[in-house]
């Protein structure tokens, strides 16, 4: 089919949720003008008055992807890409946000920044976090710099972890289990095992919340010609408490581990091989709150340290440590005026081993003295809403880091709303810059590193409206245009010499997203999202132009619900390592469509649920990523106990 004739059927949808939006029903119920958004202000504002289109996937939502990993959930939202997700369980992980990298995505855990500082691109590992953990995810796309720093240049994706229950103990107990293979096996034999349990509770003033979440995948190769499974094992362990010493303060405190072990391949033979990578992360943090007349003072703060080995033909290992610690300040002026004063101060700091050419033991690579670098950035953000629709969000920050000096951003997001007699239309606009700082490796690896990068830059121009029609849909169409200088790049410099560089020339990424949300009967609903994406062809590197997903949600009865979701991912260009010139070579990836059932039942109402995927179900058989395992069609099944 013809890309844009594909697109403007996508557009003609929405348009069609509109048009059926017309006929209100009073028996209908939608709480779409209740919704409440945090990411883009770090106040709790009412959609309506947000001058960005944010993706929310409630507990409910979640509720409804039972048996997926976090990072498949994301991956169906609009403007994201998450590649790998239905490859080998272990298989790395790439996030591509509008023409964008993982270096430009910034991942937050209860409002605080988390990555990896031994990693290439500074990046979080999404396959470290248990789904039965979460809460809720906020997603909020364009640069978003002055509010979170350093990274948030695409997107910011912000996970909020469960809390504890209101009652004095709760016990959460879930099983899955599932088949794990390619579209060209048929055993459908069970390879796939998560476990999660969390006790929780209040008692009085003092809340607490354990939980431990196990997966354990086998049964795929990581590489498509394959003989010999990769299996992939995680675990996972979660502890916060939290104690109210007065209405006016409150602590909150935790501590995390997230450990995996994953087999892999040879990705540049394309053969199999015995290879080993093992991650291991440790978190504690603290976040007191103290509340006055119109206002609060906040203070997150946590330490990081990430282990890394891997075992390979070329064994490396990598340790990291992170202090991060965000102070801000927020104050309402008579329900109008929000405000923001902060700071945000990082600390990083990195060491890596390898074992050279003829020798048997690990030599240091990077010397933690010399690979550290801090950041403070003070930071300011209003938010004024108005009594006559308008609304506006403008912030700046000053970035200050120890090894290239200062840099401003800043934003400028107005938007206004029309009240309409079946809801609203709203317009918005943006104009916002983004920074992305170097990493340790880039600065400081003695092979490759340069000591002289600067930031990457981003700049974002978002153009969109949003109507919603109150009780039955919700539709919104945003057009975006990014620009990227300063682009750190991997550069040959001759005589099989590299050394990471900051590129000339300046790339560009635009396109459009489309959300609708639609309420077609008292117990049906349609969630479609679509994508349109022109990139740079020095971007273009498995970005699908176009990308559709749509669900359709029926409630069967009080205790039964069925979903259908489906998923259109155009061709994509992939790169492949030549070992005959030494060059890679650009190889196409062919579209395909894939078609998802769930279903869930409670046996007991608020105690026990059982729930069942199937994926793929056409047996669709593509790539994912050029050599490498793509999951086939899969069944899991799983149950829910509250107590």
């Amino acid at each position: 089919m013809n890309k844009t004739k594909l697109f403007c059927n996508i557009l003609g949808m929405g348009m069609f949720t509109v048009g059926l939006a017309q006929t209100p029903s009073d028996s209908l119920k939608v709480e779409q003008l209740d919704e409440v958004v945090v990411t883009d202000s770090k106040f709790q504002l009412k959609r309506e008055n947000s001058g960005k289109v944010i993706t929310k996937i409630t507990s409910k939502d979640l509720e409804k992807l039972q048996g997926q990993s976090i990072a498949e959930i994301i991956g169906r939202t609009a403007g994201i890409e998450i590649n790998g997700v239905r490859s080998n369980a272990g298989q790395n992980l790439s996030y591509f946000v509008r023409g964008g990298r993982n270096r430009q995505v910034l991942v937050l855990i209860d409002g605080i920044q988390v990555t990896d500082p031994s990693q290439i691109a500074n990046d979080y590992d999404l396959r470290l976090l248990n789904a039965d953990q979460v809460e809720s995810v906020e997603i909020l796309k364009g640069a978003s710099s002055t509010l979170y720093g350093t990274g948030a240049a695409t997107a910011v994706i912000n996970i909020k972890l469960k809390e504890a229950s209101k009652k004095a103990v709760n016990l959460n107990l879930k099983t899955v289990l599932g088949t794990n293979q390619t579209a060209k096996e048929s055993d459908y034999a069970i390879e796939d095992f998560r476990n999660s349990v969390s006790l929780n509770g209040s008692l009085g003033d003092f809340n607490y919340l354990a939980s431990f979440g196990h997966q354990y995948t086998d049964g795929l190769s990581a590489i498509s010609n394959g003989t010999e499974s990769d299996p992939f094992n995680s675990y996972n362990g979660n502890l916060k408490l939290g104690y109210k010493f007065s209405s006016n303060f409150k602590l909150n405190t935790y501590a995390s581990f997230d450990n995996y072990k994953a087999n892999f391949d040879d990705s540049f033979a394309m053969v199999d091989t015995d290879d080993v990578s093992e991650s291991k992360q440790y978190r504690i943090g603290a976040s007191p709150e103290f509340k006055y007349n119109n206002g609060s003072i906040t203070v997150n703060a946590v330490y990081n340290d990430i282990e890394r080995d891997i075992q390979s033909s070329y064994p490396s290992r990598y340790d990291a440590q992170s202090i991060v610690v965000d102070a801000y300040n927020r104050y309402t002026f008579n329900k109008k005026f929000y405000t923001v004063l902060g700071v945000n101060f990082q600390d990083n700091q990195m060491e890596s081993f390898s074992i050279p050419f003829g020798e048997t033991e690990f030599s240091q690579d990077i010397d933690p003295e010399n690979a550290q670098f801090t950041i403070t950035d003070p930071y300011a953000n209003v938010v004024y809403v108005s009594d006559f629709g308008l609304n506006i969000n403008a912030g700046a920050r000053l970035n200050n880091h120890s090894e290239y000096g200062s840099h401003l951003v800043y934003s400028v997001n107005p938007s206004f709303k029309k009240d309409l007699s079946f809801g609203y239309i709203k317009g918005l606009a943006s104009y916002s810059t983004a920074f992305i700082t170097p990493s340790l490796y880039q600065l400081f690896e003695p092979a490759y590193g340069n000591a002289d990068l600067e930031p990457e830059e981003n700049q974002t121009i978002e153009v969109g409206a949003e109507l919603l029609v109150e009780d039955i849909a919700t539709v919104s169409l945003v057009y975006f245009n990014r620009n990227e200088d300063n682009f750190i790049d991997f550069v040959d410099l001759g005589n099989f010499v590299y050394q990471y560089s900051n590129v000339d020339t300046s790339f560009t990424a635009s396109g459009l997203e489309l959300i609708a949300q639609l309420k077609i009967a008292k117990n049906l609903n349609l969630n479609l999202n679509g994508t349109y994406t022109k990139v740079d062809e020095d971007l273009n590197l498995r970005i699908p132009e176009i990308k559709v997903n749509s669900r359709l949600d029926y409630q069967l009865c009080d205790a039964t619900m069925l979903s259908l979701s489906y998923q259109y991912n155009d061709e994509r260009n992939d790169s492949v390592y030549n070992s005959t010139t030494f060059m890679n070579d650009i190889v196409a990836l062919k579209s395909y469509n894939l078609l998802d059932f769930y279903i869930s039942h409670k046996v007991l109402k608020n105690t026990m649920t059982i729930f069942a995927n199937l994926t793929n179900i056409l047996n669709e058989d593509y790539q994912e990523l050029y050599g490498f395992s793509t999951r086939g069609r899969g069944f899991n099944l799983g149950f829910n106990l509250n107590l």
